[in-house]
């Protein structure tokens, strides 16, 4: 991975060299924070090496420590181009106004704010990701729902990603959590793993204790398909989930019927052409006269599509909520929508922000979450 080494050692040392020579006045702080930088340029390389393998001892070790360098480095790199940016600009005002700002107090005191900043950042975001994701309370209102599935509820998990840091007690908390919610049904929207069903199978296996009335249901993401996704279909399925490949069931309540359909990942087809993504054929013979069709689908980007099939609502995920900052506010360059519930005309659209996290043990600005999904009646939509 020379590439890798290459950008780590470019952008440890970027940072480097724009904030050390203004902490000279403190030698003590300039010296730690140049040994955080050079041992973090060792250690991400290192760790993104088991990225994708849950692995004990030395290796683990190196991977965590790897992956909280990734989530500090980011903070920092992101801060210290704010910073010049500031400067920039700062520097600007002073060619009109010479004297007008202190442009040296201002060099150091933003050189003493980034790795602070940065580092509260990277701890509070680890904390918040390590622990149990909140309970989120959604309601969504269909037009003409049925008395019979006012009330209806969903609990949804999405992008756990159970690998070389998620395992099997995370997991069991989830699920101590969902027991909890009393949920009519419960949706796995994908990305639950990172890794193949041998070394991961201990770690989801808690999954099988969910309990809700009508079970629970899974749909593919991308990571499954990246993980063998053939296997772990029908390990899931021995787990006693229901896997929705471009297909549904029916569920009936109070006297109404519920379509709850699934599609493969948006990009399975790249995978195997004969599991592309296809909202209309999920709905294939499916009864008339339900009173709701909802579409598990990982990416928010499946929502024109399944909005052309004639579903009310669609759950995903895929996006983390972007995870953490800055990468909040990215999200949008790749997907239509990046967390909460969104409307396409009469179809609803609620994307999660994930149940879990990926790369680095780091949620700022998003929290991870359990969704509860309740269905409310309108009279019309739009």
């Amino acid at each position: 991975m020379p590439v890798v080494w290459i950008l780590s050692s470019l952008l440890h040392g970027y940072v480097a060299l724009r904030l050390l020579p203004w902490l000279a006045t403190w030698p003590i702080a300039a010296f730690g924070l140049g040994i955080v930088l050079a041992v973090s340029t060792v250690l991400l390389p290192l760790g993104l090496r088991t990225l994708r393998r849950r692995r004990s001892g030395r290796e683990a070790a190196l991977h965590w420590a790897g992956m909280v360098s990734l989530g500090a480095l980011s903070s920092l790199a992101v801060l210290t181009l704010l910073r010049d940016a500031g400067l920039l600009l700062a520097h600007g005002v002073d060619a009109v106004w010479p004297a007008a700002l202190g442009l040296d107090a201002i060099a150091l005191g933003s050189a003493v704010a980034v790795p602070v900043l940065g580092a509260t950042a990277t701890a509070w975001g680890f904390a918040n990701a390590r622990r149990r994701a909140g309970v989120v309370d959604v309601d969504v209102a269909i037009a003409g729902l049925p008395p019979g599935l006012v009330g209806f509820t969903i609990v949804q998990l999405s992008d756990v990603h159970v690998g070389a840091t998620i395992g099997r007690a995370y997991v069991a908390a989830i699920v101590d959590a969902v027991n909890r919610l009393d949920a009519d049904a419960v949706a796995i929207t994908g990305d639950l793993v990172d890794g193949g069903v041998r070394e991961l199978a201990a770690h989801v296996e808690p999954l099988r204790g969910l309990r809700s009335r009508h079970g629970t249901f899974f749909v593919t993401g991308n990571h499954e398909y990246y993980s063998g996704a053939p296997a772990w279909v029908e390990a899931l399925e021995a787990l006693g989930m229901r896997v929705l490949q471009n297909e549904h069931v029916v569920l009936d309540s109070g006297g109404a019927s519920l379509v709850l359909a699934g599609v493969t990942d948006w990009s399975a087809g790249h995978f195997d052409p004969g599991r592309r993504s296809d909202p209309v054929a999920a709905l294939a013979g499916a009864p008339a006269g339900v009173g709701a069709r909802v579409l598990l689908a990982h990416q928010p980007r499946s929502a024109p599509a399944a909005a052309a099939a004639g579903f009310d609502l669609q759950l995903s995920g895929h996006t983390h909520g972007g995870q953490f900052l800055p990468w909040t506010w990215f999200v949008r360059l790749q997907q239509p929508y990046t967390a909460g519930l969104h409307r396409l005309g009469r179809l609803a659209v609620y994307v999660s922000r994930g149940t879990g996290y990926w790369g680095p043990p780091k949620r700022f600005g998003a929290p991870s979450e359990i969704t509860r999904v309740r269905l409310i009646a309108a009279a019309r939509i739009g």
